[in-house]
């Protein structure tokens, strides 16, 4: 089999709970590259945090804030921002019920407090930089939204529209965020975007998750692993299951398909 895309998730997949990843997955990394795939990054994450990451690992394709906003080397091919109205529906259930919100535009991330102690750690977490409070004027540039302080039965609240759900944040201590998720706007359907972009076939795809958020994605490529590490509903929408993050998963799953050595 010939393999020309390969999809990565960040948290619990390339980055371990330290925040650093193995040098098995930049070697695997480096070596897909060197046999003609094309890697992408599929994060959650908004991409002006990831800049750093990306350029360590050598990856100019990006799909962040859940698929909502996806680049290929230079090009925009995904640009989905949430309706003001979805938002300002948001910001009203969140007051109404003491949870916090951080709202992604293209360039910064907008809180609803900064003040918050789980604003904090969320912070600390994901050592996120560009941080402000949320204000009318960017209301309409939104394209991602993490719900903070949440219960998991709180989540059917934001449940607004039949097009979204929520997806709790896979990652030690972030267990009461939860990220907004659009049914026609998520890692899938931007993997499949891409793909057609490039005249990828289904079956020549890869990608690796370890997240609901990339439940999706892991359906939208011929070849989805779930990390050892996955959430454990994640594991039925993937073809394989590899090992944890801390465990060279990504390197292990690619040594799988015959990618590297």
């Amino acid at each position: 089999m010939t393999y020309k895309a390969l999809f990565l998730d960040i948290d619990g997949t390339i980055l371990k709970p330290d925040h650093t990843y193995t040098d098995s997955t930049k070697t695997a990394i480096s070596q897909a590259k060197e046999k003609g795939v094309e890697v992408f990054i599929a994060t959650g994450r908004p991409l002006h945090e990831i800049e750093g990451l990306a350029e360590e690992l050598d990856v100019d394709s990006l799909i962040g804030y859940n698929g909502a906003y996806a680049v290929y080397q230079d090009e925009t091919i995904v640009d989905e921002p949430i309706s003001s109205e979805t938002v300002r529906r948001f910001l009203n259930i969140a007051e109404e019920n003491g949870h916090e919100l951080v709202l992604y535009t293209n360039g910064c991330n907008y809180f609803t407090s900064l003040d918050h102690p789980f604003v904090q750690q969320f912070n600390d977490i994901f050592q996120l930089k560009k941080n402000e409070v949320f204000t009318d004027d960017v209301i309409d540039q939104i394209i991602g939204i993490t719900i903070l302080n949440i219960s998991p039965e709180k989540a059917r609240l934001y449940e607004i529209e039949e097009n979204i759900r929520l997806s709790i944040v896979n990652v030690n201590g972030a267990e009461q965020a939860q990220d907004l998720i659009r049914k026609n706007v998520n890692k899938g359907e931007a993997v499949k975007t891409i793909l057609q972009r490039l005249h990828i076939p289904q079956e020549q795809a890869i990608a690796f998750g370890d997240g609901m958020n990339d439940k999706e994605m892991l359906q939208a490529v011929g070849h989805g692993f779930a990390m050892g590490n996955a959430h454990p509903d994640l594991v039925e929408f993937a073809k394989y299951q590899t090992t944890t993050v801390t465990e060279s998963g990504i390197y292990n799953g690619l040594k799988k398909l015959g990618l590297v050595d």
